[in-house]
Order: structure tokens, then C-alpha cells, then sequence
């Protein structure tokens, strides 16, 4: 795997990049900014296997997004290439209505930088913009919102999210996995009509000032807080908005995307 492209891919050069607490931070940001959250292969009939090569192939090579497995499986290989001591942890997202997913729901990722630990996640959608301190009980806020992460029941760490309101997001112990251990639930999340992965298409960007989302019949763009929602009415349409806002054909391969300012 080539580091230098994978960087380029996100907007950066490999000679700016050191593993320091600021580069992480410009990691993030960057990944979040030019690679997409999207399940489009569950819906385009194409297996997710649960490979880094794989994972390169499709967000590097063809320019394409992922879900959580593939998102953080491939950027902590990333951040272990650039010098990261990294440890990949199983995560249990929250249902809404007070419980968890099962084990292995959610893959995310713990970065210790000397005597601090951070984590990290770009495989989650709408959720943090920049790095967690791994310290408990402090707010830590970044342009995405304002976020905590407490303990929880057992050994489990909780993060949350305050909008109108603290609400979990989810929950993790502090156990280092493997890759492999997450197959099970990658393979559910692709199949199972009870994951809301196959419910319904989506692809989701941050930018600068907001995020676009095009889900199923909606596109919604937010810009500088405000939303706007257009409906979306036919698979053509969807295709349409997907090359032109994402760059993606449907096909799967990249193109060229809309260069917003």
C-alpha cells in the first residue's frame, strides 16, 4: 500500500505528516472532508470482506467511501504506517431508546501520543470532527459538536453527544481486537433485513461549512447550520446527485466532484 497516495487522496502531502497530536487532528479533519460514510456496495449487491487491501483498493484506488469496518480498519493502518501507536476497540451503538447494539456493532480507534490517548473515529457518520481526549467526565468541543465521554455500566466507556441534551452515542471497553474479530457483525450489517444498513442507501460527506447527505428519497445539504432538504424521486436522480456532490458513478468508480466553496 502506498502512504503517499492514500494522504493525497485526502488532501495532503506525506512530507507534512509527523505523528504528533496536531497531525492527527489534520488526519481527521481531512479524511472526514474528502472520504464519504456510504453503504452503497450493500445495495449495489457487492460483499464487504474484511481486508485493508480491500478497504485501499476501494477508498484510495477507486476513490470510493465505506462504513465503519472499512473507514477505521483503513485509517489506523494509515496512522500505524505514519508512526501512530494505534489499537483498534469493538464499540456498541446506541438503539435511542436506551440500549446497544451487539459486540462488534462499531469499529473505532484508541491513539496514544506520549502520555495521552485519544480517540478517534471516521467510520461514524455525523459525529466528531477532531481527536477525544481519552479523559473522563470533561467536555471537549469541535465544530461538529459538544461531546463527553463518561463511564458507563461495567467496564464499558460511554461517549456522548449534547445537542438538545446528552445522548449516548455509544459504548466501548478498552480491549484491543483484531480485524477479524468484527467479521460476524460486518457480515450482519450487509445482509440482515434488522440492520439499518440495508434499509436504505446512503452517503454522507462533511465539508467545510456543513455536510451533504443523500439518503434514499432525500438530499440534504447544510450549510453553516441551516438545512435544506429536496426530494429525491427516482434512482437516476440518485445517481445523478451521487457523481455530482460525491464524485461516485453508479458504477462505483470515482469521478469528478463538485468543488464547493
Amino acid at each position: 500500500m502506498n502512504t503517499e497516495k492514500y494522504l493525497n487522496r485526502i488532501g495532503l502531502e506525506d512530507k507534512d505528516i509527523n505523528p504528533t497530536e496536531d497531525c492527527l487532528r489534520t488526519l481527521q479533519r481531512n479524511h472526514l472532508l474528502h472520504v464519504p460514510f456510504e453503504n452503497l456496495d450493500i445495495h449495489w449487491g457487492r460483499m464487504i470482506v474484511l481486508d485493508v487491501g480491500a478497504f485501499y483498493e476501494k477508498i484510495v484506488n477507486a476513490g470510493r467511501g465505506g462504513f465503519c469496518y472499512e473507514l477505521n480498519g483503513l485509517f489506523n493502518w494509515l496512522l500505524n504506517e505514519i508512526g501512530y501507536k494505534t489499537r483498534i476497540v469493538s464499540a456498541r451503538v446506541s438503539d435511542g431508546k436506551g440500549g446497544f447494539g451487539e459486540e462488534f456493532d462499531h469499529l473505532a480507534i484508541i491513539v496514544s501520543i506520549g502520555e495521552g490517548e485519544y480517540l478517534v473515529d471516521v467510520g461514524f457518520g455525523d459525529f466528531t470532527a477532531a481527536p477525544l481526549q481519552f479523559k473522563l467526565d470533561i467536555q471537549q468541543k469541535d465544530r461538529n459538536g459538544l461531546y463527553c465521554i463518561d463511564h458507563g455500566r461495567y467496564e464499558y466507556f460511554k461517549v456522548l453527544k449534547n445537542e438538545k441534551g446528552w445522548e449516548n452515542e455509544y459504548i466501548f471497553v478498552d480491549i484491543e481486537r483484531d480485524l477479524s474479530e468484527f467479521e460476524d457483525m460486518c457480515n450482519f450489517h450487509q445482509t440482515s433485513a434488522d440492520s439499518h444498513f440495508t434499509r436504505k442507501k446512503i452517503c454522507s460527506l462533511m465539508t467545510e461549512n456543513g455536510r451533504i447527505t443523500l439518503a434514499n428519497d432525500r438530499f440534504i445539504e447544510t450549510i453553516d447550520g441551516v438545512k435544506t432538504e429536496s426530494a429525491v424521486s427516482t434512482d437516476k436522480e440518485f445517481n445523478e446527485i451521487l457523481l455530482r456532490e460525491f464524485g461516485i458513478d453508479s458504477a462505483g468508480t470515482q469521478a469528478t466532484r463538485l468543488q464547493r466553496t
